[in-house]
């Protein structure tokens, strides 16, 4: 543990080198200036200093730079502003060391020095960094947490598929570390795939953990049911069996289809999710609203499930309702803005198109996740 003193008196350097030593404080480095003592903490590098300095015992009144001069200084480099100041003077001017305070010092000591005084506020001090040393290294082992989280939350989201008579791709814009939206695709026979898009209530740890949770048996559950009514009633199930145990009771709204490229038909459930977009060429719009109420409300569920059929150059996009409040005008129906931008955008791909529906300065103060998946069938 080091504790630097600096004062442009050597007598003083003395005697409170000599109190320090004897409170336990073995580690002391003596600096007549505060020129020295910037130098030593390479302030203004953001490297750091250049030996571990755990508390600075730092004069008011120094020729060339002062202590409060000094403090900030120290202040503005954010690698060493958690390091306590204890300002030592003779001045007592409340004003005077008011701006001391606020300038950064945690704490300070009237010359002439009262030993017992100046090692109290000394263990005092010392007390607090080691607290707060702690709070940042917890901190930071927390944040390598949530970086492996979101890691292993984004290595379970599908990639694009590009097959001759399909195409999915998705656009995803998390607004925390770890979201709440998930969306997945899987193979269920030549012709057949499973397609589904949710979003969890709430953001953060706990809503990324349940749809961890539902992520771990969604494969299962779509190539073993495959039909929609019965993989969202099984889904349900689920959410039931966790929150039978848990504190807050998870639900979440989802889009669940089956397409058939072969047949060229869709059929799918909306459990409680914003409606899905099916757009042809020469064709109205057709909405995908049939289905259901949110899953993990109910232990049962009336399920009912919607069918469609498509030609050629088919587009499908399903999306959550953090797209929808991100495009919300006042007096305009969100899904209706919605369809009049996606039928206006000549069939391209996805990335365009939600630069279209979201610029930038739109996308960087969301609140919401916000995600959308493009079907495109040939």
């Amino acid at each position: 543990m080091n504790i630097v003193i600096v004062d442009d008196n050597p007598v003083n350097l003395m005697v409170i080198e000599k109190i320090v030593k004897s409170a336990g404080y073995k580690q002391c480095i003596k600096l007549p200036s505060a020129i020295e003592l910037l130098e030593l903490l390479n302030a203004g590098t953001g490297e750091g200093p250049k030996v571990p300095v755990d508390l600075i015992l730092l004069d008011m009144m120094m020729p060339v730079m002062d202590g409060l001069q000094a403090c900030r200084s120290i202040q503005e480099d954010e690698v060493l502003r958690d390091i306590p100041i204890i300002i030592v003077t003779a001045m007592g001017d409340s004003n005077l060391l008011a701006d001391a305070m606020e300038a950064g010092a945690v704490d300070y000591v009237m010359k002439p020095i009262n030993k017992v005084e100046l090692i109290a506020r000394i263990r005092v001090a010392l007390r607090l960094k080691l607290e707060k040393d702690w709070h940042k290294e917890n901190e930071a082992r927390i944040r390598s947490e949530l970086d492996l989280a979101k890691q292993v939350q984004s290595s379970v989201l599908s990639l694009p598929l590009r097959k001759e008579r399909l195409d999915i791709s998705a656009s995803y814009h998390p607004s925390f570390e770890l979201a709440g939206d998930l969306y997945s695709w899987y193979p269920i026979d030549s012709n057949r795939h499973g397609i589904i898009l949710l979003d969890m209530m709430g953001h953060g740890i706990s809503s990324s953990l349940v749809c961890m949770f539902i992520s771990s048996v969604m494969q299962d559950t779509i190539t073993r049911f495959v039909q929609p009514e019965t993989v969202i009633a099984e889904l349900n199930r689920y959410m039931n069996q966790l929150n039978r145990n848990a504190s807050v009771s998870y639900y979440f709204t989802a889009i669940y289809l089956v397409i058939d490229t072969h047949h060229k038909t869709i059929e799918y459930v909306n459990a409680g999710h914003p409606p899905g977009i099916l757009m042809e060429a020469n064709k109205s719009t057709i909405l995908l609203d049939t289905g259901s109420c949110a899953v993990g409300f109910f232990e049962q569920m009336d399920i009912e499930k919607g069918m469609l059929s498509y030609e050629d150059d088919m587009r499908l996009f399903l999306y959550t309702d953090g797209l929808l409040e991100a495009i919300e005008q006042e007096d305009e129906d969100e899904v209706e803005t919605l369809v009049g931008t996606l039928e206006a955008c000549e069939p391209q791909e996805l990335v365009d198109i939600m630069d279209i529906l979201l610029p930038v300065e739109i996308r960087d103060q969301q609140e919401d996740d916000i995600c959308m998946v493009m079907l495109r069938a040939h």
